[in-house]
């Protein structure tokens, strides 16, 4: 018969989900222009499918999100990046 207040011991530790904390990568580096002309850069923002990734995925800050959507945006207007792709990355 098991004992109502006997520990449970587990073989291995159990996995504990740790978050890293989400910052905006522009206000830590300092950057206030994002050039529309840097696709690779921008290819960071955006998923397979050449959507915009939002701010609670990125960490971006509201400000800069802003940024990065007009120069995507831009970006694809000079067909420097697609607006739909099936496999982008």
């Amino acid at each position: 018969m098991a004992q109502p207040n006997s520990d449970i011991k587990y073989l291995t530790p159990i996995a504990v989900d740790t978050k890293k904390k989400k910052y905006c990568r522009f206000k830590k580096n300092g950057i206030k222009y994002i050039d529309y002309k840097d696709e690779q850069f921008l290819m960071k923002f955006i998923n397979e499918q050449g959507k915009l990734l939002p701010r609670r995925i990125t960490g971006t800050s509201t400000k800069y999100q802003k940024k990065v959507s007009q120069a995507v945006k831009r970006a694809r207007h000079i067909a420097l990046l697609p607006y739909v792709a099936d496999l982008l990355k």
